[in-house]
């Protein structure tokens, strides 16, 4: 975590620093403080953490500003809605949600866990084992019911309920063609009533999705 030298990009600092999972070996104030030292350097210009929990990003914040908090967010995964959310508008912390399209869930790309080889982490999901995958698939259905209402996908119409839900929330959709990029790009101009989203909040109300988010060992790793 000590030396920038290039980012590769033309830069020499990086603008947005973080912490990929809260060590719990080391005190979070250490990480705060040598990030801290490195904004001070010019080497860094925002800390991050990611999936730390309240009392972590508490006293991280204390120690130097933490400006953005990576975790899983969405209408698939409402974990944070409860603690966190409240907790970062306090502090005045974005949310930069990954997996916003419920790991494929919401594009229909999503199939069951046996479907997919050895080594590709969806086989060990318990999302995608049956029979959560078949609840699961049924619990998307709502999404798409809306999205061909409004003419759009289900994955526009799952980043959109993230957008609405106010301008400190930045999602992170993950994409590997540029027409996939393209439909992401598309849900900032979709636009969904207060009705809409309340329809959506009610369709997928935390619980709704069967199965717990990781399996034993790697929710071990989330900091809550």
């Amino acid at each position: 975590m000590r030396a920038v030298a290039s980012t590769g990009l033309g830069t020499h600092h990086i603008d947005l620093f973080y912490q990929h999972r809260v060590d719990p070996s080391v005190p979070i104030e250490d990480v705060a403080g040598t990030v801290g030292e490195l904004v001070r350097e010019g080497k860094v210009r925002f800390f991050g953490l990611s999936e730390a929990g309240a009392a972590n990003i508490r006293r991280a914040n204390r120690v130097h500003p933490v400006a953005a908090l990576q975790s899983e967010y969405s209408l698939w995964e409402r974990n944070l809605e409860e603690e966190i959310l409240p907790l970062l508008r306090e502090l005045g912390i974005a949310l930069v949600p990954f997996s916003p399209l419920g790991r494929g869930f919401f594009t229909g790309t999503a199939r069951p866990a046996e479907d997919y080889p050895v080594g590709d982490f969806r086989r060990g999901d318990p999302r995608f084992q049956s029979p959560n995958f078949q609840a699961n698939m049924a619990a998307a259905e709502a999404v798409r019911a809306l999205a061909e209402i409004k003419g759009a996908t289900s994955g526009q119409v799952a980043l959109a309920w993230l957008l609405h839900k106010g301008e400190d929330i930045v999602p992170i959709p993950g994409t590997k063609r540029r027409t996939y990029l393209e439909e992401n790009i598309g849900a900032a101009r979709l636009s969904l009533t207060a009705q809409e989203v309340a329809e959506l909040d009610g369709a997928l109300v935390p619980g709704r999705v069967a199965g717990p988010r990781y399996n034993e060992r790697q929710m071990a790793m989330v900091d809550r």
